[in-house]
């Protein structure tokens, strides 16, 4: 099977080190890492580092569903570039690019076959626009 590469982005309206501090302190990433606002992030762990580990516990708020997403670190560039491999072996790149006031974070990844491309791009989307909100209000 063909590898298929799902990119979402978002123009944050934030200066590079602000977007880069709150997309990898544990404290911030509970606070957005969810597609919508029945789901939630109630751990994270964060070692930002080549070959360190990460882990989000992703669950609904009702207790219905829940599970964890990791991976290990394969590039760490400070307010540049992070990439990881997933716990199945998928690939993601994020890039920050600096525009002044502004921060483009680009996201691709390795789609998954489960769920239709659309799915995982709305949904990747989800989390990267709460992402923006987040960090253009707090």
């Amino acid at each position: 099977m063909e590898k298929v590469q799902i990119t979402v982005q978002s123009e944050v309206n934030a200066p590079v080190e602000k977007v880069w501090d709150y997309w990898n302190a544990p404290e911030h990433i509970m606070k957005w890492n969810s597609a919508s606002p029945d789901w939630h992030t109630p751990k994270s762990e964060n070692d930002l580092r080549v070959g360190g580990k990460f882990s989000a516990r992703m669950e609904a708020k009702d207790g219905s569903f829940g599970f964890d997403f990791g991976g290990v670190y394969d590039e760490v560039v400070a307010n540049e570039r992070i990439a990881y491999t997933m716990e199945d072996g998928r690939k993601t790149q994020i890039t920050f690019i600096n525009r002044g006031d502004a921060t483009e974070v680009i996201e691709t990844f390795d789609a998954e076959g489960e769920n239709p491309i659309e799915m995982q791009q709305a949904g990747w989307q989800a989390i990267l626009d709460n992402f923006k909100k987040y960090t253009e209000t707090y």
